[in-house]
């Protein structure tokens, strides 16, 4: 057993400051054991946490970087065996950046050459660099520089003069750059670097302002390729899920959640993520940004010499650990040897073509549907679109969730208010009702059942999401009814405890404030869990509040799935 004496680095404070840098990257994969061959084979990455992915226990989680795992070295990967290759494009950060020491270029050229391995060099501000796919296709670079040393892992393939020194930048392709100026400049405290053309547009580069206590080289860069009129990415193995920018601690965290929450980025709570505590937000492009903070760390809950040896499971799942490591695929850690999970790899279910039942156009996002084991069916409102309501998954952030949004006629589930005469919106709404049945159906074939899918919507969606509630006796996982209320008010029967979060203004000019809160009566008094929240000021909107409510009903249907 080798034993490891690498030391730490902490710089608490109790001031705001700016943004340091990268913090990690986090990457859908597909293969986990391709994915550990290489970056820890061929890069010479130390593989130094073994998880799950915490919204989805079913799925590893594995993190990648230096012999302590120093913020700035990270790079993360939820591996979904069989799933469909992702596609760049607009909205996403498309390549993630090592630093290389300036004078192994022909090193690594020659090594990642000798592994078969397709290599594009090239000159990026004016830093040679190497460019190569990893085994789901996502960009890794190399860039040639003498920047700050980290934490070198003794076991590593690679020579300590030829080693990996952390992230030096990301790439992400955007809409408008100016966007992410005032993200990065405006709120985060970074600096413009400069500008140049690249072959998809104009790159701008943005800085981090580094740790004056010894991270000052490590992970500094932002960049990000203008492509106006770009197509959009679309989400798959090898796309990058989001990247995460550094603070010290929680306190400086916090203030960086005020501080973008007043500028309108709608930050998530504080997740706990055990070896670091995260706030996510996207900014207008669409690339999904977190706040990581630098402790606990990862040898917080295992030595510095067994880190990655160990399956490591938070403790709210240590209970189910062994349905856990049975459902997990069998993995090789290539530093010790040790065999992590029980299933065979290959064994789950390959993912099928994700078919609309006949008629009814959806439009999906999130996890592939062959791939997940909950899911979301959300509900526009009227004058809306499946567009819309599914850009609720980005401020979610739940990736356990496969989400379908199917698309009404003409924008409108019936053509009247919920509280005209009910003849008067069929058989419009019949009908409506009839797509929930048909979408819970081709869930159900896909293995999803009822009481693992969320049924939500807004406004109009939200009333047609509670009368398939209150008619349909589906026992769903959850219902949650954004500016809602109920149809009909006369429907009886056992709803057996379902969870229900609802919300509304209390002058909303479409859903009444008498209906509301008669809908919350009815919903109690037939047997469900109504969480009904009244929130002065809100119009006909969605708020932060509705949102995190939203979030925790949902966690908990995965937590029981």
């Amino acid at each position: 057993m080798l034993s490891y004496y690498c030391s730490m680095t902490s710089s608490p404070s109790s001031q705001i400051s700016p943004v340091q840098g990268l913090h990690h990257i986090t990457v859908m994969a597909s293969d986990p054991q391709r994915n550990i061959d290489f970056y820890t084979n061929v890069l010479g990455q130390r593989m130094v946490k073994v998880t799950v992915n915490f919204d989805d226990p079913g799925t590893y989680h594995l993190y990648y970087g230096d012999c302590t795992g120093q913020p700035g070295t990270i790079m993360t990967h939820f591996p979904w065996p069989a799933a469909a290759r992702g596609v760049r494009g607009n909205g996403e950060i498309v390549a993630t950046a090592y630093s290389a020491p300036a004078a192994s270029y022909d090193y690594w050229l020659g090594r990642l050459t000798g592994l078969g391995l397709e290599v594009r060099g090239d000159q990026r501000f004016g830093q040679p660099t190497l460019t190569v796919d990893d085994p789901d296709g996502t960009w890794v670079e190399l860039v040639f520089e003498d920047g700050a040393p980290v934490e070198e892992w003794p076991a590593s393939p690679i020579p300590p003069e030829h080693a990996l020194r952390g992230f030096h930048s990301v790439t992400g392709w955007v809409r408008e750059t100016g966007a992410v100026r005032d993200l990065l400049v405006g709120q985060l405290g970074f600096t413009e670097v400069g500008t140049e053309d690249d072959a998809e547009g104009q790159r701008t580069r943005f800085r981090g302002s580094g740790d004056d206590d010894g991270g000052a080289g490590v992970g500094l860069f932002v960049d990000v390729v203008e492509r106006p009129g770009g197509a959009r990415g679309s989400f798959g193995a090898g796309s990058v899920h989001h990247v995460a920018l550094r603070t010290r601690d929680d306190e400086q965290q916090t203030a960086y959640m005020g501080q973008l929450t007043a500028a309108g980025f709608r930050p998530t709570p504080v997740q706990d993520r055990q070896y670091f505590h995260s706030i996510y937000f996207r900014e207008s492009n669409g690339i999904l940004f977190e706040i990581a903070t630098d402790a606990p760390g990862f040898p917080d809950d295992e030595a510095v010499d067994e880190l990655g040896k160990h399956l490591k499971l938070p403790e709210w799942y240590e209970a189910r650990r062994p349905t856990i490591e049975a459902h997990l695929p069998r993995i090789v850690s290539p530093e010790y040897g040790v065999t992590l999970g029980t299933r065979e790899l290959g064994t789950a279910p390959a993912i099928q073509e994700e078919t609309a039942p006949s008629g009814i156009q959806v439009l999906t996002a999130g996890r592939p549907l062959g791939e997940a084991r909950v899911a979301a069916i959300l509900l526009h409102g009227r004058g809306g679109t499946a567009q819309d309501i599914l850009s609720l998954e980005g401020d979610l952030n739940l990736s356990a969730f496969t989400y379908l949004a199917p698309q009404a006629d003409g924008n409108s589930w019936y053509p009247q208010s919920f509280l005209a005469p009910l003849e008067q919106n069929q058989p419009h709404l019949d009908a409506a009702l009839a797509t929930v049945d048909a979408l819970l159906a081709e869930l159900e074939a896909q293995g999803i059942g009822p009481q693992n899918v969320v049924l939500g919507g807004f406004s109009q969606g939200a009333c047609l999401a509670l009368e398939y509630a209150s008619r349909s006796g589906v026992r769903l996982g959850g219902v949650v009814a954004l500016s809602g209320a109920l149809i009909t008010l006369d429907e009886t029967g056992d709803l057996d405890g379902l969870p229900v979060f609802m919300g509304n203004a209390p002058d909303d000019a479409h859903i009444p404030l008498d209906r509301f809160q008669a809908s919350e009566e009815l919903l109690r008094s037939r047997g469900a869990s109504v969480d009904a929240r009244v929130f002065p000021g809100l119009g006909h909107a969605i708020n932060a509040e509705e949102l995190d409510a939203m979030r925790a009903l949902m966690q908990a249907v995965v937590g029981q799935a």
